[in-house]
């Protein structure tokens, strides 16, 4: 079975490691959000790509929900010490030899989907990890701070600025410019099943299926997606700030309802068993319903075996 998956951080790390469990002899194939890298001290950080490494090569950090398990910030830490407002986004000290290798190997002339293919193998992974493109695409938030608007990087709003600021518009910023990285578009024209990961659908996905091509293909295969908003609260992240500026209800409606056009099936939370019929009347899917809070691996496992049944 050919599976590719629609993937942006910690959610669809763990969905991916039930995955790979409940489907072993799949040939997987995620391609990742990367509307969130940025240049930091110079080197180009891959959030979205990371946290699906680590997770996928058992290295993550679960009690912390990011970065890498055994992770020290001493760099950083020292860093402040000279500069409070440069340590503003926590790296790692690990984690800093993943940047230092993809931003060597990006100056040496390496793709970008040749420096992922590199650091999976490093972590042991059997699955192939993509970018979504190797052309530069930034999310960008427009945003009102302390009386007036500002334009911002995603991750200056996440991280920088605690997600405060007032937003009023979002927009994947070079993705009409944008091609899908190399074997992009052939691996979901293959594809048996698409799935969509349980990851923020308004700057997670959505820049994916923004990139020229992308949402068409998808739209050709069958598709299940997984909901990550549960009792109307999302599980990570902040999902309920910035669903209602693109005019999404923040429910496993309103998420599903992202992907018009698209799913064949969803799956949602017992806690949201309720909105099952409006699922399947507004948004013209199958729905499943079972536990999706992904606390270990045997039940990540579960919402991946559940999701892969909801197209039989």
């Amino acid at each position: 079975m050919k599976v590719v998956a629609l993937a942006g951080g910690v959610g669809a790390g763990k969905f991916l490691r039930g995955l790979v469990r409940a489907a072993p002899d799949a040939d997987l194939i995620a391609v990742v959000n990367t509307g969130d890298d940025m240049d930091v001290h110079g080197l180009r950080v891959c959030p979205d790509l990371d946290s699906v490494t680590y997770w996928l090569g058992d290295a993550f950090d679960r009690e912390r929900g990011w970065g890498r398990r055994d992770e020290t910030f001493r760099a950083t830490e020292e860093l402040r010490t000279f500069d409070p407002d440069a340590a503003w986004f926590g790296l790692g000290d690990l984690d800093l030899a993943t940047h230092l290798f993809r931003t060597r190997s990006l100056s040496g002339g390496m793709s970008l989907s040749d420096v992922t293919a590199r650091i999976a193998r490093r972590f042991g992974i059997d699955a192939t990890i993509v970018p979504m493109t190797e052309d530069r695409v930034e999310t960008r938030l427009d945003v009102v701070a302390e009386g007036r608007e500002m334009d911002l990087h995603f991750q200056e709003y996440w991280i920088r600025r605690g997600a405060r600021d007032d937003v009023k518009g979002i927009r994947s910023e070079g993705a009409e410019r944008a091609s899908p990285a190399p074997g992009v578009l052939d691996a979901i024209g293959a594809a048996d099943v698409v799935v969509i990961c349980p990851s923020n659908p308004v700057v997670s996905i959505g820049p994916i299926l923004s990139v020229p091509g992308v949402r068409a293909a998808v739209a050709e295969r069958p598709v299940v997606g997984v909901s990550p908003i549960v009792g109307g609260r999302p599980l990570a992240g902040m999902a309920d700030r910035l669903m209602p500026v693109v005019g999404l209800e923040v429910s496993a409606v309103g998420a599903a309802r992202a992907y018009d056009g698209l799913l064949d099936a969803w799956v949602i939370d017992e806690e949201d068993a309720g909105l099952r019929a409006r699922v399947r009347d507004e948004v013209g899917a199958q729905v499943a319903v079972t536990d999706t809070v992904m606390r270990d691996d045997e039940v990540a496992e579960h919402v991946a075996r559940t999701a892969l049944a909801a197209l039989t």
